[in-house]
């Protein structure tokens, strides 16, 4: 489990404070997604990318993050699928896909190399 800052700790009991009064506030909930996987609590961090997945089913963003939680918690054809509608959505930054360290488990698999050929850069 990562080690939290004391910073991180501050604005994680902010924004749950936050959240606990508004839960649909969606910015909220993708700030605490992020958050949570930064402090190692990558179980609390899919919970809310699930969430903002539901409250916001055409954010490409979304459900890339929700990629990246199910991959750093194994869950690789989830993540695959997650992947494949983030992209079906307008999700097209191959730069940070081909690098991001939350997809490091995918990253022999041929259906996410399928996926990062649909993004590569025509030269």
């Amino acid at each position: 489990m990562k080690k939290s800052s004391p910073d991180i700790e501050f604005e994680t009991r902010f924004f749950e404070a936050v959240h606990k009064r508004d839960p649909r506030f969606t910015d909220v909930v993708e700030i605490l997604g992020g958050l949570y996987t930064k402090q190692g609590r990558i179980s609390d961090g899919l919970k809310m990318d699930r969430k903002l997945v539901r409250l916001e089913p055409d954010n490409s963003t979304a459900h890339y993050n929700l990629a990246c939680s199910l991959a750093l918690s194994r869950r690789q054809g989830p993540a695959l699928e997650a992947l494949e509608r983030a992209i079906a959505l307008g999700y097209d930054d191959y730069d940070w896909m081909h690098k991001d360290p939350d997809l490091v488990s995918l990253r022999n698999h041929p259906a996410f190399q399928k996926l990062l050929a649909k993004l590569q850069p025509q030269s």
